[in-house]
């Protein structure tokens, strides 16, 4: 191998060793950007038309299936996002959260916003229990935000019908075997939020029981858009 040859391949070896490089320490940043973007976008252009028809598709709602929010899983519902089953919008004012709730457990639902945790659930009745992504290095996007989250605190959802007002009355860390947390409580009106806490090892579970339900309109949904 001649020494011209050789120069070439080392410099063309450093130079992909760079691009690697810059991939592994901006992955993060582009992970969170993509996310945010994705989430906001499906806000955005969601309907009552939509989600009128996304209520009526079947869906996964198997906990088994779910990976770890890495960054094939994000480019994988950004990719697919206009296949995403939205049916209405989250928001919590006092921690800037501000998602989509996307119908069943796929990865690409838990990668975008709020995913329904069980078959048939209607916002305003019973359990509504939702599901999200904690992420390490930002306590912006996703379910993060709810580490800062209070008792007392607002918590809305919506269908585009109705606005429901809910009013946190529990937040408290649990094992990731708490499964009944997920199940409906006989006379309540509750929606529970859970999210990976203490590095994944448990679960964090905010609950709040609703207070008040009004006509969706732009008055009522303003408190969904983001500032």
């Amino acid at each position: 191998m001649s020494k011209r040859v050789r120069n070439i391949l080392i410099n063309t070896l450093i130079g992909v060793l760079l691009v690697v490089g810059l991939v592994l320490i901006f992955n993060e940043p582009i992970k969170n950007w993509v996310i945010q973007e994705v989430g906001q976008n499906r806000v955005e252009q969601v309907t009552k038309t939509k989600i009128a028809k996304n209520e009526k598709k079947k869906t996964t709602f198997n906990f088994k299936q779910v990976k770890s929010l890495g960054v094939n899983q994000v480019a994988h519902a950004a990719v697919h996002q206009n296949g995403l089953l939205v049916i209405g919008k989250l928001s919590i004012p006092s921690v800037g959260m501000h998602l989509p709730v996307v119908k069943g457990l796929s990865n690409d639902a838990l990668a975008t916003g709020g995913a329904t945790m069980k078959s048939g659930q209607q916002m305003g009745k019973r359990n509504y229990a939702l599901a999200g992504h904690y992420m390490l290095n930002n306590g912006t996007n996703l379910f993060s935000p709810l580490d800062n989250i209070k008792l007392g605190d607002a918590v809305y959802l919506t269908n585009l019908e109705h606005v429901y007002r809910y009013r946190v009355i529990m937040k408290k860390v649990v094992n990731p075997y708490a499964t009944s947390l997920v199940n409906d409580v006989p006379g309540k009106k509750i929606v529970t939020l859970i999210t990976c806490a203490d590095g994944g090892v448990n679960r964090l579970a905010v609950r709040g029981k609703l207070v008040q339900v009004t006509k969706a309109n732009k008055q009522t949904l303003a408190i969904f858009n983001k500032k």
